[in-house]
């Protein structure tokens, strides 16, 4: 089938169960510019991803993290799910759709109404102090970082966003290729698959899958590849399936 959009369609129809695995390129036209590229937080304020994201570094001097943190928070108060994001939310609400593998920290899969997410790098949504365990909401925490150089519990310990950082173990990696292996369609979108153990999970995805990203992706069972904008693509298909 030449069209692409016509064999997405097909392919959702006949699936049963559906399943994704979705990067940073599924969320940049909500106004999260990919980290490493051109227009990244890395590049634009010159952060060292191995100095902010570092655990041990973290426990050594917290600050890097806390700048980094603070230009993400202004970045969260303006952004809203993508075409994309809602689409996914729309699919597990019909029932087809059986969950989300997210490598994003930004939870917007979460406010577009997706119900079962895997984010396996965490997010800002949850923090805890490293003290005493003590949780603090995203609002909490938001308040803290703009007011405090380094956030810290009433305990005096600091507090850390629920972010996986290297040296940590990512999250919900069982669960994430469990749903792989169970869905008879899998969509890779917006990541290309080269930051591990997440690049791992499309191994494990036994039924036909679907690449919607601007780089190629190299894995097996691949039946469509696509290149063109995530949003407009799914737009597309969102109107072939009414």
């Amino acid at each position: 089938m030449n069209d692409p959009v016509s064999h997405c369609v097909r392919l959702i129809q006949e699936a049963k169960t559906i399943a994704a695995l979705t990067g940073a390129g599924i969320s940049t036209k909500a106004g999260i510019p990919d980290f490493r590229g051109p227009k990244g937080l890395y590049v634009t304020r010159r952060y060292d991803p191995d100095t902010v994201f570092d655990i041990d570094c973290f426990h050594q001097d917290p600050a890097p993290f806390f700048q980094f943190a603070r230009d993400f928070i202004l970045l969260e108060e303006k952004i809203r799910p993508t075409t994309a994001h809602q689409f996914l939310s729309d699919l597990e609400k019909q029932g087809k759709l059986k969950g989300v593998i997210t490598q994003n920290i930004d939870s917007l899969h979460q406010m577009a109404g997706s119900k079962k997410v895997y984010e396996m790098h965490g997010s800002f949504w949850v923090s805890r102090c490293l003290k005493c365990g003590k949780e603090f909401s995203f609002t909490q925490m938001k308040e803290k970082i703009v007011r405090e150089d380094i956030p810290h519990c009433p305990c005096g310990g600091v507090i850390k966003p629920d972010v996986v950082f290297f040296g940590e173990n990512v999250k919900y990696l069982a669960e994430s290729e469990d749903l792989a292996a169970r869905a008879d369609l899998f969509f890779v979108i917006g990541t290309s698959c080269v930051v591990y153990p997440a690049a791992m999970i499309p191994q494990y995805a036994r039924g036909k899958i679907v690449v919607v990203n601007q780089t190629p992706v190299d894995l097996p069972n691949v039946v469509l590849t696509v290149s063109e904008d995530i949003d407009t693509f799914f737009t597309k298909v969102a109107k072939g399936l009414k």
